[in-house]
């Protein structure tokens, strides 16, 4: 019984992933790149799985950055045809499984088909509360953070504010998902070493886990590994060692 309640302290609550790799995947099967984001789409599966069987309370992948719409539009148009797709194959599991989906980024600057559809899975599963799958979308962390401070300049403009009273966590209170808990772990596949505008205020204090595995071969044995190495570590939050 000690042994399995070590474990579980050592559990994060949130662990946010940038699912990289998808392109190298396919290229490396001389498939399009649309080939590698539909078994990234598996690993997702695979991944969201692993999270509610080690208890992992929060999953946030990084699914469309706010740069990705500089992408072909063939690509940009297939994934959101992906998209659309994996709330329709897989809203059953969603409820079967008592998952609720939620959206981080800018939604309104996807297609209305795919809004629609997002805004639909949303609804039908908000009254869950012990799982919990956030897709980026459109995100970017600097804009996420704009917003932020936009929305409390209006306050202060309106006096509803005082610029002394804002501190960090009136700053919190006004990104894209205040109630959501900081991720405690952030994993990034592909091998690089980079956040790339990733929730860049909520990674603060994350434990960062990078690994050469492309995304659509990181499934739940690589990620019990992340688990692990999560759980060697000893977070301090600024704390002498």
């Amino acid at each position: 019984m000690t042994g399995a309640r070590e474990t579980a302290v050592c559990i994060p609550r949130h662990v946010a992933v940038i699912m990289d790799g998808n392109g190298r995947w396919a290229k490396q099967r001389g498939r399009p790149r649309l080939f590698g984001h539909r078994a990234g789409a598996e690993s997702l599966r695979a991944v969201l799985r692993a999270c509610r069987d080690h208890g992992v309370e929060y999953l946030t992948v990084y699914a469309f950055s706010t740069e990705n719409w500089v992408r072909p539009k063939d690509e940009v148009g297939g994934l959101m045809s992906l998209l659309k797709t994996f709330l329709k194959k897989d809203e059953h599991e969603l409820h079967e499984n008592q998952v609720r989906l939620r959206v981080t980024g800018r939604i309104e600057d996807l297609p209305r088909s795919v809004r629609t559809e997002l805004e639909r899975v949303m609804e039908a599963t908000k009254a869950y509360t012990r799982w919990h799958l956030i897709l980026a979308l459109s995100y970017g962390g600097r804009t996420e953070i704009m917003d932020a401070v936009r929305a409390i300049a209006r306050k202060v403009k309106t006096g509803e504010l005082e610029p002394e009273a804002v501190d960090e966590t009136v700053i919190s209170r006004h990104l894209y998902l205040p109630d959501v808990p900081d991720p405690d772990l952030m994993i990034r596949t592909s091998g690089e070493l980079r956040l790339s505008n990733f929730l860049l205020w909520e990674l603060s204090y994350a434990e960062f886990y990078f690994t050469d595995t492309l995304w659509p071969d990181f499934r739940e044995p690589q990620f019990a590994e992340a688990l692990a190495e999560y759980s060697r570590r000893q977070r301090r939050f600024g704390a002498p060692s």
